[in-house]
């Protein structure tokens, strides 16, 4: 399947050609402003050093996405789930984690209704 054309970055007056949204100068940017300005600062705090130690040690032990791999299908782990969230009494305890692919990850936040905001 051939594949779709590049277009230019969506940073303002950034030119480069790039397959996804940003061109990797950008990203870096774009992610950085969300960081600092977009996201919630109880959030946060939340997820500071310790939970990307946590994580790292986590996904070393769970290569996989988890509920791929129930499937038979081996898909590596790009998120950490946690399966009762923070801001509802949840822990980084290792029982409250879940390794997941993105896919995985997005179906459980939409039925979840975290991302439109329709619970």
């Amino acid at each position: 399947m051939p594949k779709k054309p590049k277009h230019p970055c969506a940073y303002p007056g950034c030119n480069q050609l790039v397959d996804g949204r940003y061109c990797e100068e950008h990203t870096k940017v774009r992610n950085s402003q969300y960081e600092k300005y977009g996201r919630n600062p109880d959030t946060r705090r939340r997820y500071g050093r310790a939970w990307k130690r946590i994580r790292d040690s986590y996904v070393k032990q769970h290569p996989s996405c988890e509920l791929c791999y129930e499937k038979g299908v081996l898909v590596q782990t790009e998120e950490v789930h946690h399966k009762k969230p923070l801001s509802e009494g949840g822990t980084h305890d290792r029982d409250n984690l879940i390794a997941l692919c993105k896919s995985c990850h997005s179906t459980i936040h939409a039925h979840r209704g975290d991302y439109w905001h329709s619970r």
